[in-house]
């Protein structure tokens, strides 16, 4: 399964990783070969000097053939301590004229030419490499060719190819080291326009749906051009979506006041029992329809806004205010105290006005309606960090165990009474949204059920 979370920053370098592992044990490998081969050429070059000095040694005495075994034909060879040094001559009738008779048993004298030939063998349960040459004599009383072969254990060529080997294997993990840092730093600065455009985008206002200016690679232009495309498409939509809601009020709205009207002209003296019961029970219903209709329009309108919005410093107080006129209805029944109290200085929130205000007056609406006996008080009140408006009524309020039901939308305690159980819904997710809540007072004997909208106070 593929992580969704891998940046392209560690899947770009895993690959560079990747590539530079490869190349880098490529490189190793080569050295490995290359080390070898220079340290055989370099101790070949000595074998080769040593047997030209042997070959140069050779005379002939009396039609017989000699050798004068030349001290600083192992001068050089003795240099690596470590090796043995083992060498065989032998003369024109194929005898051992001086050295070691076990040395190379049966070679293919016919073989060898006056150029000398490397190969690598076994000596006395040792690896050894031998350099193999002929030297022709030519004398009145001696015609033919001699055969000089010089071995050397290979301890000191292996050495020498390890040594080449780790040197060179140290300068590829270097650099290699180097390298991977260095591509890091570039991807670094190669997908900064990337992570400006995250930036563009995150500080980017949620009502701001104009085209982005940022200028880019080549490779991310069209990218760049589907975010733009996108955004004008999202904000025709969004335009529709406002249209729709500001035309749907309007058509909806009038002719359900009308319908309420028209129901209140009908005369009831005329009417049956079993009519005058319809009736009751239109008006109510349309009643309903219209708080409904109302309050899904402004759950709407409170969506949209959220939307396109942008939040600004607010004082709850004056927003309060505009809320608890717009709650009170003028025809209230007279026997119910209504009160509204705010502290004398601004409880400052950032929040939108509109949206701030529908959600006070579905609480203060719903207090009204299913909780107020006599008494219904707003008041302002102002913590060290928050902001509460507090919506207390002296009726039986909402027992604990609904709650958090009674956010949902169209859930509802008051099953049959003209609830529409959107209300308090509105109020949470306005709340929720400024980064506040929507709490719940208990019915005590020393205090009245409340409804509490807290919000964060605006900081200075």
């Amino acid at each position: 399964m593929r992580n969704p979370e891998a940046s392209l920053f560690s899947r770009l370098l895993l690959l560079v990783t990747f590539v530079l592992a490869a190349g880098a044990a490529t490189l190793l490998t080569a050295a490995w070969f290359y080390a070898r081969a220079a340290a055989d050429d370099a101790y070949d070059q000595l074998l080769r000097g040593a047997t030209f000095q042997i070959a140069d040694g050779l005379t002939v005495e009396n039609g017989h053939l000699t050798v004068n075994m030349p001290s600083s034909a192992f001068e050089l060879l003795g240099l690596a301590e470590r090796d043995r040094i083992f060498y065989r001559v032998i003369d024109t009738e194929g005898r051992t004229l001086t050295g070691y008779e076990d040395l190379a048993p049966g070679i293919e004298t016919a073989a060898i030419t006056t150029t000398p030939t490397f190969l690598f063998s076994r000596y006395n349960d040792d690896d050894v490499r031998m350099a193999v040459t002929s030297h022709a004599i030519s004398d009145p009383s001696l015609n033919g060719r001699a055969i000089i072969i010089i071995a050397q254990t290979t301890d000191a060529r292996e050495a020498l190819a390890s040594e080449l080997t780790t040197r060179a294997s140290l300068l590829v993990v270097v650099m290699s080291i180097f390298a991977l840092i260095a591509t890091a730093l570039a991807l670094r600065y190669a997908l900064r326009p990337v992570s400006q455009l995250a930036e563009l985008l995150r500080v980017r206002g949620s009502q701001d749906l104009t085209p982005l200016g940022l200028a880019v690679p080549r490779e991310l232009s069209p990218f760049v051009a589907s975010i733009n495309h996108f955004m004008s498409r999202l904000d025709e939509r969004m335009k529709l979506l406002q249209r729709f809601v500001g035309d749907s009020a309007h058509q909806m709205r009038t002719p359900l006041t009308a319908l309420t009207a028209q129901l209140s002209l009908i005369d009831e003296e005329g009417l049956s029992r079993d009519h005058r019961h319809h009736l009751t029970r239109a008006r109510d219903r349309a009643s309903e329809l219209a708080l409904l209709t109302n309050q899904l329009l402004s759950h709407a309108m409170v969506i949209h806004r959220f939307d396109s919005a942008e939040l600004v410093r607010l004082d709850l107080t004056d927003v309060a205010r505009g809320a608890f006129r717009a709650a009170i209805p003028i025809t209230i029944d007279p026997d119910i105290i209504v009160s509204f109290e705010a502290p004398e200085q601004e409880v400052p929130v950032m929040g939108d006005s509109l949206s701030l205000r529908e959600a006070m007056v579905n609480v203060i609406d719903n207090s009204l309606r299913h909780g107020v006996v006599s008494r219904l008080e707003v008041r302002i009140a102002r913590t060290e960090s928050a902001a509460l408006l507090e919506v207390e009524d002296d009726g039986p309020g909402i027992g604990r165990e609904h709650w958090e039901d009674v956010t949902r939308r169209f859930v509802t305690t008051k099953s049959g009474k003209g609830s529409a159980g959107i209300g308090f819904a509105i109020a949470s997710e306005v709340a929720a949204v400024l980064g506040g809540e929507l709490l719940f007072r208990e019915k005590s004997d020393v205090n009245r059920f409340a409804v509490i909208i807290k919000l964060p106070l605006a900081k200075e």
